[in-house]
């Protein structure tokens, strides 16, 4: 048998290569981020409604050319102004003017108008809802009130005699 070389000559074998973990983790946050993006994008249409994900939605379906629905908030309108009278050609009706405001953060779709008559009680005699081309004389040139923006409307309603006292305004 030939004599062995002194351990330091003899070359190393190479050590087994271990995997590294890294590569595992970052799949399964690729893969987690993937999942909470299409919940997010199935989900859009609720989540578009919450105030703190809207913004959030907005950047990202700017990205990835997706829409959103329009921003709905009816409780976000304030009357502004409001006066009922006489109508000045034809005594059985009331004219009422009114103007209203989008106090919302995004432009939202034009409301109905819900105007009520009530009596000294608090009980409605009367009530009814206006389409936005009904309250406006014509449609809107868009779709959605911009937030700020306001608007005028003119009614004419039948009058309910002298038992209405007070008037009330609600947007839907």
């Amino acid at each position: 048998m030939p004599p062995r070389p002194p351990r330091f000559a003899v070359p190393e074998a190479p050590a087994p290569r271990t995997p590294r973990p890294w590569g595992w983790w970052a799949l399964a946050v690729a893969l987690a981020a993937g999942l909470t993006l299409q919940l997010m994008l199935a989900d859009r249409a609720r989540l578009a409604t919450d105030p703190g994900w809207r913004p959030r939605l907005e950047s990202l379906c700017g990205l990835l050319g997706c829409d959103l629905p329009a921003w709905h908030e009816p409780g976000a309108f304030r009357v502004t102004s409001r006066e009922v009278r006489r109508h000045p050609q034809d005594n059985r009706a009331l004219l009422i003017s009114t103007s209203f405001r989008n106090d919302a953060r995004w432009a939202q779709p034009w409301p109905v108008m819900e105007v009520a008559l009530h009596d000294i009680d608090g009980n409605a005699l009367g009530l009814r809802r206006f389409q936005p081309h009904e309250y406006l004389g014509s449609p809107p040139a868009t779709g959605l009130i911009a937030p700020g923006q306001s608007a005028s409307a003119t009614l004419e309603i039948l009058d309910p005699g002298q038992r209405a006292v007070a008037f009330t305004f609600d947007f839907h």
